[in-house]
C-alpha cells in the first residue's frame, strides 16, 4: 500500500512540481507563509516574516513545517525547482505512509478485511493526493501525526505503564507543533480512555498527568519562545483572530475568501509592518468581538453556513463564485457523497460496538468546530481525513451488503410466490 501511495503520488508531482516556482507575489505559491517563514530562517533571520516584507519575529505559524521546508531550502537552494520537487516529494512519502497508521486502526476497529480495503483506498485518494503532491504545507505531516496519535488513543486505556501515556503525550505535543488545531481532540482522547479505565478499575489519575506532562514538555520551549520573543503566552500558535475576521466581517463571507485576511491587502500590510505582529492582532481581535456583539445572529448564520459547507463542500452556486471556482460543481458531488457514506459508517459503528464507535464520532463531531466559527476550506479536513475515509468505507460496504440481503429476500419471497401458485 504504501509503495502504491506514493508511487502514485510522485507521478502526480512529476507533472505539477515546477508550477510551484512561480514568481508571482514574491513566490507565494511556494508555501505562501510558511515558505516565507522558512525563507527568512534560511536567511538568518530566524523564525520571523511571515508575509514578504520584513515583519519580525512571529508566531503565526507553527514550527515544525516551516522548519523542514527551511532543510529543504539549504540543501536544493531557494524556491528552486529541485526544491518544489523534494519538498512535495516527502509530503507525498508522509501521505504514503499514513496508509501504515489508516491499517493498524481499522484492523483494530472492524477486522482485516475492512483494514485491507481502507488502505487500499487511502492510496487513490483524491483529497490525499491533492494535499500532498500539488500543495507545499503541513497537511501530510500533519495527517501522518494525527493519525498516529488516533491509533495510539484506541489503546490507550489498555496501556498500564506511565511511559506509554508520556509517550503518547509527547508525540501529540509533535503533533501540535505541526498544526495546533488537533489540540481540540487530546483532553477527547484522555476522557475516552479515563471512561475504559474506570470500567476496568484501573489507575486513570497518574497515566493522564503522564499524558499531559509529555505534552507540556514537547510545547514547552515553543511556549517560552513565543513569551520571550512576542510577550505572548501560547501553545503554539498566536493567529486565531486573524483567522477568525475574514469570515467574521460582514464584507467577505459571500466569496468565502480565506486570504482576504487583514495583511492581504497592501494597506493592511503596511500597517501590520508598522505597529508589528502583536499589536494588529490586538486589533483584528477587538474588530471581530465587535463584530459578534453587534452581529450575534449574523454570526451564528455564518456558522451554520460553515458547517455546512464542512461537509457538503457547498458555498455559493452564483456564476460569480463559480467562475472564481471552477471545481465547485464536482467538489460538491464527491464531499457530499463521503459524507453520506460517513454517515453510514458511523451508524454501523454505533451499532456495532460503541466504544469503538467513540473515538471516530468525536473526530468529526469536535475537530472542526474551530473551523464552524472562522473560515472553512477544504484544507482544514485534512487532519481527520483518515478517519473520515475509515467510516466512509465501513459505510459502503455496509451499503453493499444490506442490498445484497433486500435482493436475496426479494429472490426468496419471488421463490415463494411460484412455488405458491
Amino acid at each position: 500500500m504504501v509503495l502504491a501511495a506514493l508511487m502514485v503520488r510522485l507521478i502526480v508531482v512529476a507533472f505539477v512540481f515546477r508550477d510551484q516556482t512561480d514568481p508571482t507575489d514574491h513566490h507565494a505559491q511556494f508555501g505562501w507563509e510558511m515558505g516565507w517563514v522558512a525563507r527568512s530562517i534560511v536567511q538568518g533571520h530566524g523564525f520571523s516574516s511571515p508575509f514578504f516584507p520584513a515583519t519580525g519575529p512571529t508566531a503565526l505559524m507553527p514550527p515544525l513545517f516551516p522548519c523542514l521546508l527551511a532543510g529543504v531550502f539549504r540543501i536544493f537552494g531557494l524556491y528552486t525547482s529541485k526544491a518544489a520537487l523534494a519538498i512535495l516529494s516527502i509530503n507525498s512519502l508522509f501521505s504514503a505512509l499514513t496508509c501504515i497508521p489508516i491499517y493498524f486502526s481499522t484492523r483494530y476497529s472492524l477486522g482485516n478485511r475492512l483494514s485491507v480495503l481502507t488502505g487500499w483506498v487511502w492510496v487513490v485518494y483524491p483529497f490525499a493526493i491533492y494535499f500532498s503532491a500539488d500543495r507545499i504545507w503541513d497537511y501530510s505531516l500533519t495527517c501522518l501525526l494525527f493519525t498516529t496519535c488516533f491509533l495510539m488513543a484506541q489503546r490507550l486505556h489498555g496501556q498500564r505503564h506511565h511511559l506509554a501515556w508520556l509517550g503518547f503525550g509527547a508525540l501529540y505535543g509533535v503533533t501540535a507543533l505541526s498544526n495546533p488545531s488537533v489540540l481540540s481532540m487530546f483532553p477527547v482522547f484522555l476522557v475516552l480512555a479515563i471512561v475504559h479505565i474506570r470500567q476496568l478499575k484501573g489507575r486513570w489519575v497518574l497515566n493522564n498527568l503522564a499524558a499531559v506532562l509529555g505534552l507540556f514538555v514537547v510545547l514547552a520551549p515553543w511556549i517560552v519562545r513565543n513569551y520571550r520573543v512576542l510577550q505572548v503566552v501560547t501553545p503554539v500558535r498566536d493567529n486565531f483572530w486573524l483567522e477568525f475576521w475574514p469570515g467574521n466581517n460582514g464584507n467577505t463571507f459571500e466569496s468565502n475568501d480565506h486570504l482576504a485576511r487583514p495583511p492581504s491587502g497592501p494597506i493592511e500590510l503596511q500597517r501590520f509592518v508598522l505597529v508589528g505582529e502583536r499589536s494588529y492582532l490586538d486589533q483584528v481581535r477587538a474588530q471581530s468581538v465587535n463584530f459578534i456583539r453587534h452581529h450575534p445572529v449574523q454570526f451564528i448564520e455564518y456558522s451554520l453556513h460553515r458547517a455546512v459547507c464542512y461537509w457538503t463542500g457547498y458555498w455559493s452556486l452564483s456564476s460569480a463564485y463559480l467562475r472564481d471556482q471552477p471545481t465547485e460543481i464536482p467538489n460538491i458531488f464527491l464531499t457530499i457523497t463521503i459524507t453520506l457514506f460517513m454517515l453510514r459508517g458511523a451508524r454501523r459503528f454505533w451499532d456495532d460496538d460503541k466504544t469503538v464507535a467513540l473515538p471516530y464520532l468525536a473526530a468529526i463531531a469536535v475537530f472542526p468546530l474551530t473551523y464552524y466559527a472562522t473560515h472553512v476550506i477544504p484544507d482544514y479536513r485534512q487532519p481527520i481525513e483518515p478517519e473520515i475515509v475509515v467510516m466512509a468505507v465501513a459505510g459502503a460496504l455496509s451499503l453493499r451488503d444490506r442490498l445484497k440481503i433486500d435482493k436475496v429476500a426479494e429472490r426468496e419471497e419471488r421463490l415463494t410466490v411460484m412455488v405458491t401458485a
